[in-house]
């Protein structure tokens, strides 16, 4: 599959086994695994970080097979979820550091050029989320106001 912004074929990734059921040797105790899950949330982890630890630290390869719901399910019906997807959260931010630098490197045109590509990609990501409702209608994204957003 090409890739979104050049017209190149990325590296061929790894892909995680088809499984139906967690496997034998891992830790399958839900009300443990959902424990976890809302201690690290409440530290400031991300949904992505949390499946790192649970992986590493806790021995649970996949947390929809221990538990059948997803980290972010268990989130929302905990009321701990954020208001913004987390992969739209992290090209916000991304955004606002490349606006940052931009500011003080006024002549970058390889970092201008990638501003463009990434709010690109936000405001993509804002038609997607605004039609599945998982924001609101009137939710547009501006440059000016993704700060505020961001540090709610």
């Amino acid at each position: 599959m090409a890739r979104m912004h050049a017209r190149r074929r990325g590296k061929s990734c790894s892909v995680r086994p088809y499984r139906k059921e967690a496997p034998a040797w891992s830790n399958t105790d839900v009300k443990a695994i959902e424990k976890i899950i809302l201690e690290l949330r409440k530290e400031g982890a991300s949904s992505s970080k949390i499946g790192l630890i649970l992986r590493d630290r806790h021995g649970v390869p996949d947390v929809k097979l221990a538990t059948g719901k997803r980290i972010g399910d268990i989130l929302k019906e905990n009321k701990v979820a954020t208001e913004i997807p987390e992969d739209l959260r992290n090209l916000m931010s991304k955004a606002l550091g490349l606006r940052k630098h931009l500011s003080e490197n006024k002549k970058d045109l390889h970092n201008k050029r990638q501003l463009q590509l990434v709010e690109s990609k936000v405001r993509r990501l804002v038609k997607y989320y605004t039609g599945s409702k998982k924001l609101p209608k009137e939710f547009v994204y501006k440059p000016e106001n993704a700060e505020i957003l961001l540090s709610r």
